[in-house]
């Protein structure tokens, strides 16, 4: 690792890192849907036509594509920390090896369970390469070498090349009997090579990931590199000031490759990974500023009892409908609530689901992999 990124501040835990893993989670456990069904009926003016953010358009970029951007950055930027610690406690090279194939393996497990089918036990339902945690995967195994063999400047080279490359690749390769440069849903090189190699064991509707595994594998590394500055002996404003200048820069760089590589989610091009890293900098900068330089950490508990658990979460929301709990209370006022029986279950399954994650917090239960 970079001997700049030594700090005793490696065995401190940020709260702000839990806590925006919280808020970002809060969407897919159930957030999104809470939202979305108070705009639909509340009849507050700003809140309508909210449900367009909550969609995945192609070419688009709405608040839920940044909802998988956000949670591979902040795996990144957890990675420095918990590598310095490990070293720190005498853990060998080859040790913290092992531990990294072994996160791998169980993500990527996790992801056929979660949104693969494999509890299904059907081949022909499987899906091989289609959840975040094999994203996650790619990014975590590949970044892990990074950190530990490349210095700084090479490890920001490498991510530089990778989404060059990238966009080299999706640009200039052409495919077969049709020709290079398309970035349509149906029409593009990821698509061809995800046809090519996953077959029917594919996600479908668009969704790409064997050589978009390059800019899965960026959008960690801009996390990691959030996490080199945090971990860093700097000045907490100065911190806070070169996430929120990155932030910046990253924005404005995405949109302007976009001209020529556009910001498409699915296809998890350059300029989205720089665009989505963007705002995951600002994001964490505020949430650094106001929780662990101001000081302001009430607020956070609700959002750190669901990022400490993150993992765990997002398994359990694909594999069991937490609505069914949460109408053996609310299910019997659906007669008398008539359109706002919608928002009412949505509620009340975030509730069940957020106080599990209250009492394991309360446990000190933490489901780590």
């Amino acid at each position: 690792m970079d001997s700049q990124t030594q700090s005793p501040v490696a065995s401190q835990r940020l709260m702000c890192v839990d806590a925006l893993r919280g808020f970002d989670m809060l969407w897919i456990i159930g957030g999104a849907q809470v939202l979305v069904s108070l705009a639909k009926n509340s009849g507050i003016g700003f809140l309508q036509g909210m449900d367009v953010n909550f969609e995945h358009s192609w070419g688009r970029f709405h608040f839920y594509d940044l909802i998988m951007p956000l949670f591979l950055f902040i795996v990144g930027a957890v990675m420095p920390f918990s590598f310095v610690k490990r070293l720190d406690h005498g853990d060998t090279k080859k040790k913290l090896y092992l531990h990294v194939l072994r996160r791998v393996v169980i993500l990527y497990i996790l992801g056929l369970i979660a949104s693969g089918h494999l509890l299904k036990f059907d081949s022909t339902k499987l899906h091989l390469w289609t959840d975040t945690l094999h994203a996650i995967a790619v990014g975590y195994l590949v970044s892990s070498v990074m950190i530990l063999e490349l210095k700084f400047r090479w490890q920001v080279a490498v991510t530089a090349i990778l989404l060059l490359l990238y966009w080299a690749v999706m640009a200039l390769v052409p495919i077969p009997g049709i020709g290079a440069g398309f970035f349509e849903r149906n029409t593009n090189l990821a698509l061809y090579v995800d046809n090519a190699v996953l077959g029917h064991w594919q996600e479908g509707e668009g969704w790409t990931y064997i050589i978009t595994n390059m800019t899965f594998i960026c959008s960690v590394m801009l996390g990691v590199f959030a996490g080199q500055i945090l971990l860093s002996k700097r000045a907490q404003m100065r911190k806070a000031g070169e996430l929120a200048l990155l932030g910046i820069g990253c924005v404005v760089a995405g949109l302007i490759w976009g001209i020529w590589f556009p910001i498409i989610h699915h296809l998890w091009t350059s300029s989205l990974v720089l665009y989505a890293a963007g705002w995951s900098y600002l994001l964490l900068a505020l949430f650094y500023l106001v929780i662990d330089v101001w000081g302001y950490r009430k607020w956070a508990f609700f959002f750190v009892v669901i990022g400490m658990n993150a993992i765990g979460v997002y398994v359990a929301t694909h594999l069991f409908d937490f609505k069914h709990i949460g109408n053996v209370f609310v299910g019997g006022l659906a007669p008398w609530l008539g359109p706002w029986n919608e928002f009412v279950q949505e509620a009340a399954a975030l509730t069940v689901i957020w106080l599990i994650l209250y009492w394991m917090y309360s446990k000190k239960t933490f489901l780590k992999i």
